[in-house]
């Protein structure tokens, strides 16, 4: 594939560094896909000499180099002895004829020189673990290796680069000049991992420096590229990740592989053994289920490009001793980010504390960060983050406690993470609570879901909708006297957890109010089919997509307009004293509910849209039925809701239409968002 490279750029040229194993094809074309998404076309990947001889392998390459050559510039790394070559009976020996590695060289620029320009001679040869220098004290014999393939690659009209020391040393660098290794060298790799196995950095500049001052003294103007770098989140720290990245960008090198796109399977073992140390499998800009990091995704938002200027993104390592502040856990989400605005907007500081994992959000934070700077304090981490988590309570006056995973079907397909983030993830922000100096209180976002599907409640069904036999239940809703039941592994964690924070109140004596919700809707929604649906119904119709509906579409639910439940959550504190270990149910109560049926119709007048819906099966473990009794609360506060259905929901339309460039419906543009 024929690339222009930047010249004379202040940004080196950007590419990845993927391994794979032989037989890995849907990993390739997942990784070609990604590498499309990022907008990089460099790929560096190894190429086994040890496995050429291992019988399949050569149909692996066959099919490896033309699957990438249409996308990629590819730099192949050629390394590891076979063993039944070397001194030892590993592959990381050096070879009992130092010609042999030459003669492979040659065969695979015949074979596949088409495909690359540049190829890479070994790997780290001053890491043990890839090049056995025990068998080679002065690395006399890796210099005579790599000089004659060097040679031999030149003379077929490739360009050479020297495999990347790690960790970065001069002295050995001194060796290969003294050893006229870069006489056939166009290029000299170095690979760092900052704060990972590189634990006492000095910076890109400094070891670039020595580097330079090497090959200067040798008489050498050879480029110098960064052929691996990357960060480890094995402890979760994603911020620290896209930090590396930065800083790596800044480097004075003339190209630069970053490591890598995913994370390492567990079942696999690396080159050190099996699970030897757990750092080596989290380098990826994914997660091993997909999951997309913070540095993929602001990538994909954003490009390499601009990847400096996202101003928004901070960790807070240290803390001011006298800094207080409201701190809001999943404070960039929906409902955060309407809190930290009302708060802020009051002038009190508050602390946005949120992992950026949710698609979107990162749009909250940018928003709140331009309107509120002075007060507002970022902390992007997640909540299993026990240490920055900890020191954040400790100045917290009071917690609100809205992160979660909020989808039941994603609790479903990945349940493990769906406990640690709502179950681990409160659990540790009960304990930071718990073992903090001032104990602040805790508001907390439970859900209706704790109470499962109310399959014993008789229901009865008309032309748009479900409604309980029971009068008294129809007219006031249900209460928290309903027996829980949790359903889903949703269900499970964020009930699990509701008790822990009731439980923690009773026994350690800490101040606490958890609301369980109903349907939340407002402004700052990203609405999807499993959570927040009265904005992505809008969502839908405003942009002309389709709309399915599980079930028969007259499934019930009252809905809360969000400045409503700013309302709840700032009452909630400021009676903390009396409503302390309380839980409440919270939504729109009976004078707000809908079915999806009445609620499409709703839209379809208000958006000025015919819409395309389909039906399909029944998801699991649905309501038909849920409509919140607000009644306890409203005694404890003189709350109640402001907002009226047809009035929130002409509010989230000026909303969508304002911040996604659609034009305002024809019905709605003489009226102005207002409250009710």
């Amino acid at each position: 594939m024929e690339i222009s490279e930047k010249k004379n750029s202040s940004t080196p040229v950007l590419g990845i560094l993927e391994w794979f194993r032989p037989g890995e094809y849907e990993e390739v074309k997942n990784a070609i896909a990604d590498l499309k998404r990022l907008g990089i076309t460099h790929l560096r990947t190894g190429i086994s000499w040890a496995d050429w001889y291992v019988e399949g392998t050569e149909e692996w390459y066959d099919w490896l180099f033309k699957e990438l050559e249409p996308h990629v510039e590819i730099l192949p790394c050629f390394l590891y002895t076979p063993p039944s070559i070397g001194e030892m009976q590993k592959t990381s020996a050096p070879p009992k004829d130092l010609k042999a590695y030459a003669d492979f060289i040659d065969v695979m620029i015949n074979k596949y020189g088409n495909y690359f320009e540049w190829v890479e001679l070994w790997n780290e040869p001053n890491n043990k673990i890839e090049y056995d220098f025990t068998l080679d004290y002065s690395w006399n014999k890796f210099a005579k290796m790599i000089s004659m393939a060097a040679n031999w690659a030149k003379e077929r009209g490739k360009k050479t680069l020297l495999g990347g020391m790690s960790p970065i040393d001069p002295n050995w660098l001194q060796m290969m000049v003294e050893q006229g290794v870069l006489e056939k060298i166009d290029a000299v790799g170095i690979h760092g991992f900052p704060h990972v196995f590189d634990q006492q950095w000095k910076g890109w500049d400094v070891n670039i420096k020595a580097v330079r001052e090497v090959l200067e003294k040798g008489g050498y103007d050879k480029e110098i590229w960064i052929s691996e770098a990357g960060f480890s989140t094995w402890q979760n720290d994603e911020v620290k990740q896209y930090q590396e990245f930065k800083n790596v960008l800044n480097a004075d090198a003339d190209r630069i592989y970053w490591y890598s796109l995913k994370d390492l399977d567990p079942k696999n073992a690396t080159v050190g053994g099996f699970h030897l140390d757990e750092r080596e499998y989290f380098f990826g800009l994914k997660k091993t289920d997909g999951t997309k990091k913070l540095l993929y995704k602001l990538l994909e938002k954003d490009g390499v490009e601009n990847i400096q200027k996202q101003d928004y993104i901070s960790k807070q390592y240290q803390i001011k001793e006298d800094e207080q502040y409201s701190l809001i856990t999943g404070g960039a989400g929906f409902i955060g980010t309407n809190l930290a605005s009302r708060l802020l907007s009051e002038g009190k500081k508050v602390m946005v504390y949120d992992s950026l994992f949710r698609d979107g959000v990162e749009e909250n934070l940018q928003w709140l960060k331009q309107q509120y700077e002075d007060k507002l304090i970022i902390q992007i981490a997640g909540i299993n983050e026990t240490r920055i988590l900890q020191n954040c309570v400790e100045h917290a006056s009071e917690v609100f406690h809205l992160c979660a995973q909020v989808a039941v079907t994603s609790s479903v397909t990945n349940p493990i993470h769906d406990f640690h983030v709502n179950l681990q993830g409160t659990f540790n922000l009960l304990e930071a609570i718990r073992n903090s100096k001032h104990q602040p209180p805790l508001i907390f976002t439970s859900t209706n879901k704790v109470y499962g599907n109310l399959k014993d409640v008789e229901m009865i069904e008309n032309e748009t909708r479900f409604y309980p036999a029971d009068e008294k239940m129809k007219k006031y809703g249900i209460n928290e006297k309903i027996p829980l039941d949790f359903h889903s592994p949703y269900g499970c964690s964020k009930g699990a957890a509701d008790q822990y924070i009731l439980d923690y109140s009773r026994t350690y004596g800490l101040k606490t109010v958890v609301f369980r919700m109903s349907c939340i809707y407002g402004p700052h929604q990203f609405g999807t089919e499993d959570q927040g649906w009265v904005a992505h119904f809008l969502i839908s119709a405003l942009q002309d997509d389709p709309i399915t509906i599980y079930g028969n579409g007259k499934q019930v639910r009252d809905i809360l307009y969000v400045d409503d439940l700013i309302d709840a959550f700032l009452l909630a504190k400021k009676n903390m004293n009396s409503l302390a270990g309380e839980v409440f149910n919270i939504g729109g109560g009976p004078e707000n509910t809908v079915s999806l049926l009445e609620i499409l119709n709703l839209i379809k007048e208000k958006a000025d849209k015919k819409m395309d819906v389909s039906f399909e099966d029944w998801r699991t473990g649905d309501q038909f039925y849920y409509v919140s009794n607000t009644d306890k609360f409203k005694e404890a506060t003189g709350w109640k809701p402001k907002y009226k259905v047809g009035q929130g929901v002409e509010n989230l339309v000026h909303w969508l239409c304002e911040n996604r460039n659609i034009e305002l419906p024809a019905t709605l543009k003489s009226k102005k968002a207002i409250a009710i």
